[in-house]
């Protein structure tokens, strides 16, 4: 048994009380990051969206009176005007559907930075005006179909890219709202309700049994028990008393406490959780896509070959009409309908089927750099364990009892408590099919245990702390700390028995942990729980390491340490303390069961709260990854083709690449990467 740990009941007796290390954090430097910018994100996917119908309404008609179109569907539709009433379409979808690209154009020049926009910006702003021109009696081919069916498919893909990014603000909010309203304050014998913004430092406040604890404060009246779990990840109520801390945002159980406040606003324990947050989400950083990279050398390429292009064949004799007409055609087949799908087509398609095999991605960058993981952290308290007491060993000190009768006796006192201990007695009572005794005179002994009359013996149910101050004597004299809380009964002033629990440890657990090792990646455990549960968990599960005792900081700590090792580093947590290192890790992952604040940080949620989808994960964020390296060389691939031909390198040779068929081959391009999209798998094994 282990004494150290074990003086109570709980097995706490305020030992598990580590203390609060302050930082050097002020909050209000990042006032006004978080809201703004989740209104702002959801402004720009509602402009894309409502851009993107409006267009593709306006393309039917352009294509239904395209002239490829109708020669490759063998149909005829001859309107008077016809070319003018497609300009004008055109015209609108150029400018009001190619808007945010012009606009991006624009912001990518300005920081000398050529991307994805200004590609689409070229290629359709050299589409439309050479068809313009074209419309208007210079001879050629326009490009209105091809103009239309760009800027809605680009549309369609940035609207579906930005659905994917989801702000991790809405934490700080979960955050901010485990704090109550009002606090009970106390001055001279009188106790009044007043707003939380009202209480300051060195207050008196009286906080009473199933309430949240208003601010950070110091015990000065009251014994009882303070659940912590939200904020410290310790399964199990803490025991407070006169002299120790308390941390605002905690749920207060059993008693009324008297508490002098000793930090509020900014300087309290959970605004700097906050604070951690966001200087976490701050510091993520900002992978630029693929895509992107890709798209700036191809506009570069396609700018320098287009007027290349031009310049060559000006200069070799041919006429205006002729080089325009290949420039034109290397812009618009080198325009990125293939490389601007090469990305969003398999995001879409691995979000789709993430959510129905219970992981739901918040943070597509993350996700597909989970392939680089190296590390994975897990927080033990319901995610590697189940969060909730069972029995684990019932030993007998008395031939007069067996097993059955042991539990059976603690069952019946325990029916009267709503102490997490009592619920793991009651439910393995349940389960034993043992008959729970109705119990008389039942009271609760304060910090120690609960006691009662049961078929006319007193029994009393208690930790080893009550045995030392009652002179008992322990049976065997005490057992070696095993991570388990142990708890005795007494009949008739003798210990006749006792009875372990323990947060049982997840059946998938092993697994996962065995799966991740397999595959070369360090798996440790970081939890707010004693030494000892740590390290018996940490033990049974084969894992390479764990930190014990830690408070979120100390978490958040902890991951920085790992990556300046050079680890690539996932967070695996359910609860408001896994907050600051779930934001932190280059990959953070939630458990379903868990907060609500846990799931708005991390980048991924496991719906089905299973440990075994850590490893899924990993597997899948490779497979993901390799999807869009495939379609991303095929979409550059196709460009390292086309470009030439369109340029008309093949022109003594008798071949041009004419623009009817670089726009069918730029389509084939965008079917080919459609199709890899839809192949993409997670593989269960």
């Amino acid at each position: 048994m282990n004494t150290h740990d074990m003086n109570d009941h709980t097995g706490h007796d305020g030992n598990n009380n580590h203390g609060h290390h302050e930082m050097d954090i002020n909050g209000s430097r990042h006032s006004g990051h978080g809201g703004g910018h989740v209104a702002h994100h959801r402004m720009m996917i509602m402009d894309f969206r409502r851009r993107f119908y409006v267009s593709l309404f306006a393309t039917i008609p352009v294509l239904i009176l395209s002239d490829f179109i109708q020669n490759l569907l063998h149909y005829s539709l001859i309107i008077p005007g016809s070319r003018y009433i497609v300009f004008t379409l055109s015209t609108f979808i150029y400018f009001y559907g190619g808007w945010p690209f012009l606009k991006g154009f624009k912001d990518e020049l300005s920081k000398k930075l050529p991307g994805m926009m200004t590609l689409i910006a070229v290629a359709i702003s050299v589409a439309y005006a050479y068809s313009g021109v074209v419309t208007f009696g210079f001879e050629g081919t326009p490009f209105y179909w091809e103009l239309a069916t760009l800027i809605d498919i680009m549309l369609a893909g940035h609207w579906i890219e930005m659905r994917s990014v989801v702000s991790a603000s809405a934490a700080l909010e979960k955050l901010a709202g485990l704090m109550p309203d009002i606090a009970h304050r106390k001055t001279g014998d009188a106790i009044n309700d007043v707003p939380l913004k009202e209480i300051k430092k060195d207050d008196v406040i009286v906080v009473k049994p199933g309430e949240k604890i208003p601010s950070d404060g110091i015990v000065v009246a009251g014994t009882g028990y303070v659940n912590e779990s939200m904020l410290t990840g310790e399964a199990r109520p803490v025991k407070k008393g006169e002299g120790d801390r308390l941390v605002g945002g905690s749920l207060n159980d059993d008693a009324s406490f008297e508490m002098r406040v000793s930090g509020t606003g900014e300087d309290s324990y959970l605004a700097k959780v906050v604070a951690m947050v966001r200087d976490a989400q701050a510091e993520k950083s900002r992978t630029q896509a693929l895509s992107d990279k890709a798209a700036m050398w191809l506009t570069i390429i396609a700018i320098a070959v287009g007027i290349t292009t031009l310049i060559a064949w000006l200069l070799s004799g041919r006429g205006l009409q002729f080089s325009i007409a290949r420039m034109a055609t290397v812009m618009v087949i080198t325009c990125p309908h293939a490389l601007g799908l090469a990305i969003p087509l398999v995001a879409a398609r691995s979000t789709a089927l993430s959510a129905r095999n219970g992981l739901l991605i918040r943070n597509r960058t993350a996700f597909e750099n989970s392939r680089k993981i190296t590390t994975v952290l897990f927080d033990k308290t319901g995610t590697l364990t189940k969060g909730s007491f069972e029995v684990s060993d019932v030993a007998v000190y008395d031939g007069a009892f067996d097993e059955r009768s042991v539990i059976g006796l603690a069952a019946a006192l325990e029916t009267q408590s709503g102490h997490p201990i009592a619920k793991g007695i009651v439910e393995k009572a349940k389960a034993m099919g043992v008959r729970i005794e109705p119990v008389s005179q039942f009271r609760e002994i304060k910090g120690r245990g609960v006691e009662g009359s049961v078929d006319g013996r007193r029994v009393i149910v208690a930790g080893p702390g009550y045995l030392k101050e009652t002179g008992l004597q322990e049976p065997g004299g005490g057992e070696k700390s095993t991570g388990e809380t142990r708890v005795f009964l007494i009949a008739d002033d003798k210990p006749v028995g006792s009875i372990a629990l323990s947060d049982a440890i997840r059946p998938e657990s092993r697994k996962a942990i065995k799966k991740l090792k397999d595959r070369g990646i360090e798996c440790l455990m970081m939890t707010g729980d004693n030494r000892w549960a740590a390290e018996k968990v940490s033990g049974e599960l084969g894992m390479d390491g764990f930190f014990a005792e830690v408070l979120p900081d100390q978490k958040l700590e902890k991951v920085r340490e790992l990556q300046e090792r050079g680890e690539y580093v996932a967070v695996t947590g359910d609860g408001v303390n896994d907050a600051p290192a779930l934001a932190q890790a280059q990959v953070g992952i939630a458990v379903g069961s868990g907060t609500d604040v846990a799931a708005e940080t991390a980048d991924i949620v496991l719906v089905n709260n299973n440990p075994l989808d850590v490893a899924e994960l990993i597997l899948f964020g490779r497979a993901t990854y390799r999807k869009m390296v495939q379609n991303l060389v095929w979409a550059t691939g196709y460009n390292v083709v086309a470009i030439p031909l369109a340029a008309g390198v093949l022109y003594g040779a008798g071949f041009v690449l004419s623009p009817e068929i670089g726009a069918l081959l730029m389509s084939l391009s965008t079917v080919v990467v459609a199709v890899n999209a839809g192949f993409i798998k997670i593989r269960k094994d």
